[in-house]
C-alpha cells in the first residue's frame, strides 16, 4: 500500500513539474511574440517621407522616384536652398520634415549643437573618410565638392597661372578675377577658409587685409554661377574658382578652355550632408531614406547622372573617369571652428570688405 501511495505521489510530482514547465514555455513564447511583434511594428515604414534639401529638382526626383520604387514610401520634398537651416530651427517645436538631404558640413555641425537632429548610424558610413561624417553619428556626407581654382587657357598661359589662392592679391592678376557673391555657399566655404588660415595662427587682421586686396584684384561677382563661366568664357577675366563638377561641366559640355589649379594651400572640401531631423514624425522611413540615398550604389548612379563626387570609396569607383583621375590636395580646415566663425566673417566680408574700394557709380 505505501508503495501504491509512493507511486501515486510521484506521478503526481511528475505531471505538477510539466504543467509548471509549460507554462513557462507558454509564457516564454508568447514574451517572444510580443517583443518580435513589437519590433515589426518599429521596423515598420510609414507610408510618407518628408525631404527638406539643397539639392537641384532633378536629382531630388531621380533619387525620390527610385527609393519609392524599392520601398513603396512616397517621397515628399521641399527645396530651400540657402533658407534650408532656418526653415530647420523655425520648426523645432513642431518638425514638418524627416531628413535633411543637402547643405554643407558646417550647417551640420551648427544645426547638430542646437539639437535639432536625431542620432542615426547608416551601415554604409563605416567606410566614409572622418572628414565626411559626425564623430558622434548625428550627419553623414554624400557628395564631396571640392571648390578649386582654374583658369581661362586661351588668355593667361600656365607659367602666368596663379599657383595658389593667396597669390590672387598680386598686383598682375588686377581685374582677372570674377567670382561669385558671398550668397553661394562655394563663395561662403571659400573665404572662410582662407579666413581661418589666419585665425588659426592668430593673424585674423592680416587675413582681413588679404582678403581686401583680393577684393581689390576682383573685377565682378556674380549671383549665379553660369554668368560667372560665361564672364570666364567671353574672356572678360581669366581667372576663377567653382565647384570642381562645374569646371569639368563647363569644359566638356560647353567645350570652354578651362585649367584647372591644384592650389598649393589646397582647396576647401564642401561635403554635402544629411541628418535625420530630430522629433520627425516618420521615423522609420526616414532612416531608410538615409539608408537608401548614402548607399555606394546610389551614390554611384548620381555621380553619372548628375556629376556629383561621391564621398563613399566604393561609389567612387563607379563614378565618371575624371572623379578617380587624381586626387586634389585638400585644405587645412576645421568646419567645426569654421561653422562658429562663418556667418560673422560673411557678414563682414559682404559689408565692409566687398567692393570697398571700387567705383560704384
Amino acid at each position: 500500500m505505501k508503495k501504491i501511495m509512493s507511486i501515486i505521489l510521484t506521478l503526481l510530482l511528475f505531471v505538477s513539474l510539466v504543467g509548471c514547465t509549460s507554462d513557462k514555455s507558454t509564457e516564454s513564447n508568447s514574451v517572444q511574440k510580443e517583443e518580435q511583434n513589437s519590433g515589426e511594428a518599429e521596423s515598420k515604414l510609414e507610408d510618407k517621407v518628408v525631404i527638406y534639401s539643397t539639392h537641384p529638382e532633378k536629382l531630388l526626383e531621380y533619387v525620390s522616384t527610385e527609393f519609392e520604387k524599392e520601398t513603396g514610401v512616397k517621397v515628399e520634398f521641399l527645396n530651400f536652398k540657402g533658407e534650408l537651416p532656418d526653415r530647420v530651427r523655425a520648426e523645432k517645436a513642431n518638425p514638418q520634415s524627416d531628413v535633411m538631404y543637402g547643405a554643407a558640413s558646417s550647417v551640420f555641425i551648427e544645426l547638430k549643437k542646437e539639437d535639432l537632429f536625431e542620432k542615426y548610424v547608416p551601415t554604409w558610413s563605416d567606410k566614409l573618410n572622418p572628414l565626411f561624417k559626425d564623430s558622434e553619428g548625428y550627419w553623414f556626407g554624400t557628395i564631396q565638392t571640392p571648390v578649386m581654382l582654374f583658369y581661362n587657357n586661351e588668355v593667361i598661359s600656365e607659367k602666368e597661372a596663379p599657383k595658389d589662392w593667396f597669390d590672387l592679391t598680386k598686383d598682375q592678376y588686377k581685374d582677372q578675377l570674377v567670382f561669385r557673391n558671398a550668397l553661394s555657399s562655394s563663395a561662403r566655404a571659400t573665404f572662410s577658409s582662407l579666413l581661418y588660415q589666419f585665425s588659426e595662427e592668430d593673424k585674423l587682421d592680416e587675413g582681413w587685409k588679404v582678403m581686401a586686396d583680393l577684393d581689390g584684384n576682383t573685377k565682378k561677382y556674380y549671383g549665379s554661377g553660369s554668368l560667372q563661366f560665361q564672364a570666364i568664357g567671353r574672356k572678360e577675366a581669366a581667372i576663377s574658382y567653382a565647384p570642381l563638377n562645374a569646371i569639368v561641366d563647363n569644359r566638356v559640355k560647353n567645350n570652354l578652355p578651362l585649367t584647372i589649379i591644384d592650389a598649393k594651400s589646397g582647396s576647401p572640401v564642401i561635403t554635402d550632408s544629411m541628418a535625420m531631423v530630430k522629433g520627425a514624425k516618420h521615423p522609420n522611413a526616414a532612416k531608410a531614406f538615409i539608408e537608401f540615398a548614402g548607399r555606394p550604389d546610389i551614390q554611384g548612379k548620381i555621380a553619372k547622372k548628375f556629376n556629383r563626387m561621391p564621398t563613399h570609396p566604393e561609389a567612387i569607383q563607379n563614378s565618371p573617369e575624371w572623379m578617380k583621375e587624381k586626387e586634389y590636395k585638400i585644405m587645412d580646415v576645421d568646419w567645426e571652428v569654421l561653422s562658429e566663425k562663418q556667418s560673422e566673417w560673411m557678414q563682414k566680408w559682404d559689408t565692409k570688405i566687398k567692393d570697398a574700394n571700387k567705383d560704384t557709380k
